[in-house]
């Protein structure tokens, strides 16, 4: 007798399905999973087996075979344990095969026979739509996730047992429909907004227009003038997600493991340590699992003082901030990850810090400062959008009391302004000014000649690279947005040279 049971692994950001075949033959008793199976799923025999007896079944006196089909795909994780279980049953007549002829299936077992959330649950739920799948039963603490997939029928099941019984018509598992979800609603501010900020109106003028147009920025200053401090408030100034957002950002944080049963309603901010590996930061590892960047993916990826990474990482970074995507290639496996990010990075003038500044003396040699501003390569310095050196703030200014002048909703209503220019322009969500291809430049944004003159004039002098001059045109984009001007004048480009970095 043979039973198929229809499941589906994730596979990268997408999903495999595999089809859980069982044979029941005359024999010693015995339990044999095959097809590509790893370690983990090895051991799902034994957490069947357990689930099955703890459950109220009784487990076949006979010779059961599971094979994994397509026996070439490798399979890593518990997402089978439940499609393995109703094959059991099948094959020992205790469920029939019309009970899940059409369903899809995917749970891990505990020993009592519960069903516990797996990771890239919106994977799976999407891999059973394109394969015309009408109802899907997943782990009831993976239900929420599974309703931002339209379109099909998602049970949730909290243990063995309980499906058994919904699928003998006797209860009815909680269901849902997935349905489109709304962007998130507005929340408060959590961490320091521009009103907490001292001073720095240039620094926040320019991260103002680092987030209206998604341009990565570099801050550059002493120890104590406020980079930091103005990187954690510009999370706070990060535009609402759109509902296709929230979808990609909640199946990459699903697939890496950090949220299994929640939607994420916010744009991430991650914030590495600079003594992570570059597999952590690029992603990898042996499933070829999403890395930091990924996990920035449509929010800020914060790196303080970035000349403390690691050299390969930040090298690493060069190809996702062109391609906004990042390929990982293993042996028997090839994934691509979404990566669109806005890169956010403070540095030191010098390994002291206080080179240029008139109240302390720095102490480094000039081989220190070379050898500590080498750390960041010219090509990644040339993908870096924005780069601006902020100032101490005098002592007596920081006791001065702040004025409520409401700056940081101020800003953020002009991000927002800004942003939804942008939207109208490209006639789709998700794509801002530095998105654009150089083709793109030329074909969609409107320059004036005397703009254009001006910027050819100082592309000369600054010694300015093909990425750098288009890069300057995409940034006065953004301030023009900012002012709500259709064409980009004289104004704007001399405020975006201000932005280059000045070659040493």
């Amino acid at each position: 007798m043979i039973s198929k049971i229809h499941s589906a692994i994730p596979y990268g950001f997408l999903a495999k399905p595999v089809e859980v075949e069982g044979d029941l033959n005359r024999g010693l008793p015995a339990f044999n999973i095959v097809g590509m199976a790893n370690k983990t799923i090895s051991e799902a025999r034994d957490r069947v087996r357990s689930a099955i007896s703890n459950s109220g079944f009784s487990f076949p006196d006979k010779k059961v075979t599971i094979n994994l089909a397509p026996a070439d795909l490798l399979k890593d994780g518990a997402y089978l344990d439940l499609p393995i279980a109703l094959s059991v049953l099948v094959l020992s007549k205790q469920l029939l095969k019309t009970d899940v002829d059409g369903r899809l299936f995917v749970g891990e077992l505990s020993l009592d026979g519960r069903v516990q959330p797996v990771r890239g649950i919106i994977n799976i739920v999407e891999e059973a739509k394109r394969s015309g799948v009408s109802e899907v039963f997943v782990p009831i603490e993976n239900l929420s996730q599974a309703t931002l997939v339209s379109d099909v029928i998602v049970y949730g099941v909290e243990s063995l047992a309980a499906l058994y019984l919904h699928l003998k018509n006797q209860t009815i598992l909680p269901s849902v429909s997935g349905i489109e979800c709304a962007p998130e609603a507005p929340r408060g501010f959590f961490g320091p907004i521009l009103d907490h900020i001292r001073g720095q109106t240039v620094a926040k003028r320019a991260m103002e227009i680092a987030i209206a147009g998604h341009h990565n920025i570099l801050i550059s200053g002493p120890p104590g003038a406020g980079k930091t401090l103005l990187a954690k408030a510009a999370a706070n100034l990060l535009p609402d997600l759109t509902s296709e957002e929230m979808i990609d950002i909640t199946k990459i944080y699903s697939l890496a493991g950090v949220a299994k049963d929640t939607i994420i309603e916010h744009r991430p901010f991650r914030s590495p340590h600079h003594t992570a590996s570059a597999s952590s930061i690029i992603g990898g590892g042996a499933g070829a699992m999403p890395g930091e960047i990924s996990l920035a993916h449509k929010g800020v990826l914060f790196l303080d003082e970035i000349p403390e990474f690691q050299r390969p990482v930040l090298e690493a970074l060069r190809q996702p901030l062109e391609d906004r995507q990042v390929t990982i290639s293993r042996v028997n496996q090839k994934t691509t990850y979404p990566a669109d990010f806005m890169l956010i990075a403070t540095m030191n003038p010098c390994p002291c810090g206080y080179l240029g500044d008139p109240t302390h003396e720095c102490k480094c040699t000039e081989l220190q400062v070379q050898n500590y501003q080498k750390k960041l390569s010219g090509p990644l310095f040339d993908r870096i959008d924005m780069c601006v050196t902020v100032e101490r703030v005098e002592n007596q200014d920081l006791k001065k009391a702040m004025p409520d002048r409401g700056e940081h909703n101020v800003v953020k209503n002009t991000i927002t302004e800004a942003i939804k220019r942008q939207r109208q322009r490209y006639a789709r969500d998700g794509v801002y000014n530095s998105s654009l291809t150089s083709y793109e430049v030329t074909k969609l944004l409107k320059i004036n000649p005397a703009a254009e003159e001006l910027l050819a004039s100082a592309s000369d002098k600054l010694k300015l690279s093909a990425r750098s001059y288009f890069k300057t045109i995409k940034v006065a984009r953004t301030i023009a947005d900012l002012e709500g001007a259709e064409i980009i004048e004289t104004s704007h480009i001399a405020e975006a040279l201000t932005y280059r970095r000045r070659e040493t």
